[in-house]
């Protein structure tokens, strides 16, 4: 399972670069790489981090009482800009009081590799380990590093993963989250969306799509002009959740007094 790349490297901020397992072109030179580590982070609590051995030891804490969320992606899953903890899929989790597993490779998309090679999407998918966890929902964050790969070759590696996802949970609804704006040429992020949505649709009718390029998201942004500050990524969360809740998906009840709750794995 995920613990297998616990040393992957993660973009989380604009400090002082550290490379770490290598190196990528970033979107952005703004973008610095630094050390990942597995963590767990657990709702409620007035501090939502602490190290654990291993990402599959944490999913075997994940009970079966609640709904289990599945987010593979790239930066933004990672937490470039905001931090892990505060990234835009962690902050999903925490809204609908669903336990989680987050794995976000930077510079990954269905067909780049991203940092150390992990990627792209269906490397991810394959780690996470999708037929154990059983997840009731599972979100793909990807497109923004596959701007100018050739449309069908796009279109081959997104229908690859949604397939590989359908095979390894049938029960589970699949969203995508594509393309974000940013500094990259219009036509050429509008072409790799188009590729993605349209590819997507064609493996699976059910697919949820979530477009922020062609619904013009605007968030609070790092100085690299695309990567989302901690402000940014909750407003994100709160789109997704919009989407979301329009198809259905709804919170958890809250735990009980003195019950635990939700826990969030993070691999990113």
């Amino acid at each position: 399972m995920v613990a297998a790349v616990a040393g992957v490297v993660s973009l989380l901020g604009l400090g002082t670069a550290v490379a770490v397992q290598g190196a990528i072109r970033s979107p952005s030179p703004a973008a610095h790489l630094v050390a990942a580590y597995p963590v767990v982070f657990r709702h409620p609590g007035p501090e939502p981090g602490r190290t654990h051995s291993s990402v599959s030891a944490c999913e075997g804490e994940l009970g079966p009482a609640r709904p289990r969320l599945v987010v593979v992606g790239a930066s933004f899953t990672a937490g470039v800009g905001s931090g892990p903890s505060r990234s835009w899929a962690v902050l999903l989790a925490r809204r609908l009081r669903w336990d989680a597993v987050v794995y976000g490779v930077p510079g990954a998309g269905y067909v780049r590799a991203g940092v150390g090679r992990a990627g792209p999407v269906v490397a991810e998918v394959d780690r996470v380990g999708l037929s154990e966890l059983k997840p009731s929902l599972i979100i793909v964050q990807a497109g923004h590093d596959d701007i100018g790969v050739p449309p069908g070759l796009e279109r081959q590696r997104v229908r690859q993963a949604v397939d590989m996802i359908r095979a390894e949970a049938p029960r589970a609804r699949i969203a995508l989250l594509t393309v974000f704006p940013g500094r990259s040429p219009a036509a050429a992020a509008y072409r790799t969306d188009r590729a993605i949505v349209t590819a997507a649709r064609a493996a699976d009718r059910s697919v949820i799509i979530i477009d922020p390029l062609t619904g013009r998201w605007r968030y609070a942004h790092v100085r690299d002009g695309l990567h989302p500050t901690a402000a940014g990524s909750a407003w994100i969360a709160g789109q997704v959740a919009a989407v979301l809740r329009e198809v259905g998906v709804r919170p958890a009840p809250a735990p009980a007094t003195g019950q635990p709750g939700p826990i969030i794995c993070g691999d990113t």
